[in-house]
């Protein structure tokens, strides 16, 4: 779709506050015209002094009611128009954080943070301004140039109107040439503006990474430069823009000349009136705003047609994540994971190959390898944040696909490696799943995480606030908080992706024991347990090693130590490692 098929179809959707502008527009140009040819039959009326004071006063204050009406009409389709133009940017704006929303995490790899930020920001801005200013500056150029030249032609004399539009094809061709430029430069201003964007958002998130190495002054160095080229493309855009003054200055200025000369000509052949040569000067002076709105059209189009090129794609992009499910998760499911292969996109290195495994309801999976084993790979298929190259996976029996995505995200409470924290305070982190918990329903899921004592601990207890993506809190404390929103949550199924890993031993210990007294009043309900600390799955039903994508082992933690194998020789190094730091 073009920007003039988006704003075509835009307007036939409110044709109401569209047409009700159009109307005024129409009205504030008929008085605009009116008011010159008035203006010229009062000077002929006084210079054959024909005109009374009474009957000049009545004229007096039909100009000034004029003026006041066409105040007063521009205010209105001010109010009518950008209204309507607002309504298309909330529009687009819904649209793309639908279109996120719709998303996985390969979308987010192609484009970056500061990418879409400006999208939703600056280059909607642009199409908003395309719509509204851009659509008003056309109408009302139009109307205003057509009514402008009926009067000089018809109503004055056709030969002075002709002769004064001799310079105006060589203006038209000057703005189809800045107008090529306009677009190249704005277009590269909104690329150098979405860089300095995703600059200012990476250095902001890695603040305190980059001051621990010493590498503030070379971020204020990468900032400075990209700030800069985002002001000289700026500049270079305003630099086009500008040439259209000129050239309707000099058109215009050409076109009074040729009309002055040659007015003179035919008052002294006595062919027109002073009068008439007075408002023939006037209108040519009404044709500086239809030039300048033709300028001013081009320019803004040409910005629209370039942000709506960044924004077109980004909109159109296939869903990562095909809803079509219309199955609901049965109570208490098993989990299935039936002949598994995956590669993630762009790459030729399985990340996981031949994966049969089965998760009994109210049973817990462990799972543990070596860094880049495919461990996160597998929560990530049961998640459907990627699909299976070959197999499926099964939720009480059902293929993922057959389940609605909101059923099945309901079903599995997912504490990731990185957690997220919201800039919001501790308990509404914790109730995000559950917003109509109750403080003592999320100190409940507080102490079963083992973090009840520590928020107890912050300036305003379950109030404080935890700064953007949790900065004022501890790893330890990030990873036990996003626990505690998981278990909150009451899914039939947690999935811990190494959600233990920033925590000490003892901690973990003391979560261990909750979640064992957690099964116990809730047997129906599984956990998936992903490691790299095995003392966390050691009570597991099951436990899996996964090398190379591929489950090598598997068993309870007794019979992986009795295959002495990756499992065994990494129990006995991690029990070693904790009776070193033991003494």
């Amino acid at each position: 779709m073009t920007l003039s098929a988006l704003i075509a179809r835009h307007v036939q959707q409110h044709w109401r506050p569209y047409a009700a502008s159009a109307l005024m527009l129409v009205s504030i140009a008929v008085l605009t015209v009116w008011i010159p040819r008035q203006v010229g039959q009062v000077v002929d009326g006084l210079a054959a002094g024909r005109l009374g004071a009474a009957a000049l006063l009545r004229q007096l204050a039909l100009l000034a009611g004029a003026g006041l009406a066409i105040y007063l009409l521009r205010v209105g389709w001010r109010l009518a128009l950008f209204g309507s133009a607002y309504r298309l940017g909330l529009a687009l704006r819904q649209r793309l954080y639908d279109q996120m929303t719709r998303q996985g995490p390969a979308f987010f790899h192609r484009q970056r943070t500061g990418d879409l930020m400006a999208l939703a920001t600056n280059d909607i801005d642009t199409i908003e301004q395309a719509a509204g200013e851009a659509l008003l500056a056309a109408f009302d150029g139009s109307l205003t140039l057509a009514l402008v030249l009926a009067m000089m032609t018809l109503g004055v004399d056709w030969r002075l109107g002709l002769a004064a539009l001799l310079p105006f094809p060589f203006m038209a061709l000057a703005f189809w040439r800045i107008s090529q430029r306009v677009h190249s430069a704005w277009a590269d201003s909104l690329a150098r503006f979405s860089a300095l964007n995703q600059q200012v958002q990476d250095q902001l998130a890695g603040m305190r990474t980059l001051r621990a190495m010493g590498l503030a002054p070379q971020s204020r160095r990468q900032f400075a430069e990209l700030a800069g080229a985002a002001g000289e493309s700026a500049y270079q855009t305003q630099r086009w823009e500008a040439m259209y003054e000129p050239a309707v200055g000099l058109s215009l200025g050409a076109a009074t000349v040729i009309a002055l000369g040659m007015g003179a000509w035919l008052v002294q052949r006595d062919e027109i009136s002073i009068g008439m040569l007075t408002s023939f000067t006037m209108y040519l002076g009404q044709l500086i705003w239809p030039m300048f709105a033709a300028g001013w059209v081009l320019s803004l189009l040409e910005r629209g047609r370039a942000a709506w090129a960044r924004l077109q794609p980004v909109l159109d992009a296939p869903d990562g994540l095909v809803d079509q499910g219309r199955e609901a998760v049965p109570p208490g499911p098993s989990l299935h994971w039936q002949g598994l292969d995956f590669r993630y996109p762009g790459t030729e290195v399985a990340a996981l190959a031949g994966i049969e495994l089965h998760l009994a309801p109210g049973r817990t999976l462990g799972i543990v390898g070596p860094t880049g084993a495919g461990k996160s790979t597998l929560l990530r298929l049961l998640l459907r944040q990627y699909e299976p190259d070959r197999g499926q996976v099964l939720l009480g029996g059902i293929p993922a696909p057959r389940l609605a995505l909101d059923a099945l995200r309901r079903t599995l409470a997912w504490v990731p490696q990185e957690p997220f924290l919201f800039s919001a305070s501790v308990a509404e982190n914790i109730a995000l799943a559950s917003p109509d918990a109750s403080r003592a329903q999320i100190a409940a899921a507080a102490e079963l995480a083992a973090v009840h004592e520590d928020i107890l601990r912050l300036p305003q207890g379950y109030d404080t606030l935890v700064g953007e993506r949790g900065v004022t809190l501890s790893g330890g404390q990030r990873q036990r908080v996003a626990i505690a929103r998981a278990l909150l949550a009451e899914a039939p199924v947690l999935l811990l992706d190494d959600a233990l890993s920033a925590v000490d031993s003892g901690t973990e210990t003391q979560i261990l024991a909750h979640w064992r007294e957690l099964r116990e009043r809730h047997p129906e309900r599984s956990l998936v347990v992903v490691s790299h600390r095995l003392s966390a799955v050691r009570e597991a039903d099951e436990i899996i090693v996964l090398r190379g994508g591929r489950i090598v082992e598997r068993g309870t933690h007794e019979a992986l130590l009795a295959q002495d194998g990756w499992y065994a020789s990494q129990w006995r190094y991690q029990q070693l490692e904790a009776s070193l730091d033991a003494e």
